[in-house]
């Protein structure tokens, strides 16, 4: 039996993929790269739909709340990881594991009603597109997106608490690279049943109900592009929900296989490594599946480059201009003439 410590523990290690110390830069800068891009990518989405009033639509509005959630949910694990590893340490606190546990879970619900958001979305401008706008006014898509977010604080706010009942072992390593929930309820030496029962019931209605939902629309879709007469209005209707209907794809196919390698393996790293595709591969290839075929985001992010460049074409005319009236006020006209045409 192993020994417990009914007090309160201070930290934890969180073991990551490989203890072999020749492999901590690769992976270092491996995830560095993937973190950047996540970040760049879903940042470039938010501008470009903030700074584009033709891409002020709910799809793009939903668009720009999943990106900002993708970078919070990265952000949420990756900096912790990269920090662990340019200090040589494992060491997380008991706090900053259950902050993790609160965020991480979060976000990640967070991401699957936003999904399930869009996919009503889709089915409404496919299925009822002469009154799209009405149902889809502003005041209903702020509504989905706060009460996304109640339920995915409510939700996270639950398991957190129950974790801090928890009394844990002496042995307190963690064989991933961030504290996941269902890790640090294994970890426990207390009964965890009520944990394990919250956790899978939530789950199962977090993760199923909105999958459900998504699959129901889908249907819909299809039935309604199967009765369009145009090949061209098949051919738009099924471009626009490729890449929404890819991500969903993505996400809970990478989710879902972590849970069953998991549970099929007990590798001790097994489940860290399957979890990056859900947690690190797929908010960074959102931006590029979106905008990939997306010609409005194109249009949107040309715009973009083009009001970033022209500021900074502007900037550089202005410092040069504030330099030479500078000389022309200390120098006197010849200096000035002569220190501009050196520069």
């Amino acid at each position: 039996m192993e020994p417990k410590n009914l007090t309160r523990v201070s930290e934890f290690h969180l073991l990551g993929f490989s203890e072999e110390p020749e492999l901590q830069p690769l992976i270092f800068g491996s995830f560095l790269t993937m973190y950047l891009i996540t970040v760049f990518g879903n940042l470039l989405i938010i501008l470009a739909v903030s700074s584009d009033s033709q891409l002020h639509t709910p799809m793009y509005f939903f668009l720009s709340n999943l990106s900002f959630v993708d970078i919070c949910f990265t952000s949420t694990t990756i900096p912790k990881m990269l920090w662990n590893i340019e200090t040589q340490s494992k060491l997380i606190t008991f706090e900053g594991c259950i902050t993790q546990v609160y965020f991480f879970t979060l976000f990640a619900v967070l991401d699957i009603l936003l999904l399930t958001v869009m996919a009503y979305d889709r089915f409404v401008a496919i299925c009822h597109p002469l009154h799209y706008m009405v149902i889809m006014n502003p005041q209903l898509c702020g509504l989905l997106v706060l009460v996304s977010w109640v339920i995915s604080v409510l939700h996270s706010l639950l398991e957190s608490l129950m974790v801090l009942h928890l009394a844990f072992c002496t042995v307190l390593d963690i064989p991933h690279f961030f504290c996941e929930l269902n890790q640090m309820i294994q970890l426990a030496c207390s009964d965890t049943f009520l944990n394990n029962m919250v956790l899978y019931s939530v789950a199962l209605l977090l993760a199923g109900g909105p999958l459900t939902g998504i699959f129901y629309s889908y249907s819909k879709i299809v039935s309604s592009i199967q009765g369009m007469s145009s090949a061209q209005g098949k051919y738009k209707a099924f471009s626009t929900c490729a890449s929404h209907l890819a991500v969903v794809s993505l996400f809970y196919c990478t989710g879902l296989g972590v849970y069953l390698s998991s549970a099929v393996t007990h590798s001790s790293h097994s489940s860290a490594r399957a979890s990056v595709m859900y947690a690190v591969i797929t908010p960074m290839l959102n931006p590029f599946i979106y905008s990939l075929r997306n010609k409005d985001l194109k249009r949107g992010l040309k715009t973009l480059f083009e009001k970033c460049l022209l500021s900074l074409v502007k900037g550089i005319f202005l410092s040069r201009l504030l330099v030479f009236c500078t000389s022309l006020c200390l120098f006197g006209l010849p200096q000035s003439l002569a220190i501009s045409h050196w520069q």
